[in-house]
């Protein structure tokens, strides 16, 4: 969304108790072009490894060939980690801020225009993108928040003058579910693709 200079005027991310002449954060000027096609709208383009259902493993009771007894374990299922199709590795994991903004006038006021700085619509991967301090994750940054969209891969696509160093502002649909979230001090992983070949993320100009 557009901004400013830069600047910004509520937070629409801490609880009421802390939302005192603080900027906000996530709303960002608008840039137009064409497409890249680098990100598509669907949501939920990523997956990371995770544990499978409990199966059962008959014993033989020796000789007698009769069964005795029946164990479960657990099996662990190698899914590959993906974003937009292509599988994705952990490179590195950050201790950052995270705080939450909506796309809504709440948070943006006059400036919600429903585009992000990199030009993509708010709606890319389903609504679930962050914003973050470009000089340190650039556009097309490839990170995950634990419970921001179950730990999905999500798109840095977005920024805000008041977004520095270890901080980040995740999307929400609502004002509301940006208040529920609050202001969490966690561990963000950061990905790259594990295919050997670039990133080619885009920014609509």
């Amino acid at each position: 969304m557009k901004l400013k200079n830069g600047t910004h005027r509520a937070t629409g991310s801490l609880s009421r108790y802390q939302r005192f002449a603080l900027p906000m954060i996530g709303c960002s000027a608008a840039l137009t072009g064409a497409a890249s096609g680098w990100l598509i709208t669907d949501p939920a383009m990523s997956q990371l490894p995770k544990l499978t259902s409990t199966v059962s493993v008959e014993q033989m009771d020796g000789e007698s060939a009769n069964l005795s007894s029946t164990q479960t374990i657990q099996e662990t299922e190698q899914v590959v980690p993906s974003f937009n199709g292509r599988p994705v590795r952990a490179l590195r994991t950050i201790r950052m801020m995270v705080t939450a903004y909506s796309p809504d006038a709440q948070s943006c006021g006059e400036f919600a225009d429903g585009i992000t700085a990199s030009g993509y619509s708010v709606k890319t991967n389903g609504m679930k993108l962050v914003a973050a301090d470009t000089s340190m994750l650039p556009f097309g940054t490839m990170l995950s928040i634990p419970g921001y969209d179950d730990g999905f891969v999500v798109p840095v696509l977005d920024r805000g003058g008041a977004i520095k160093g270890n901080h980040l502002d995740a999307l929400f649909p609502t004002h509301e579910e940006a208040l529920q979230w609050g202001v969490r001090h966690l561990d963000v992983t950061i990905w790259e693709y594990a295919d050997g070949k670039p990133n080619d993320f885009k920014s609509i100009y």
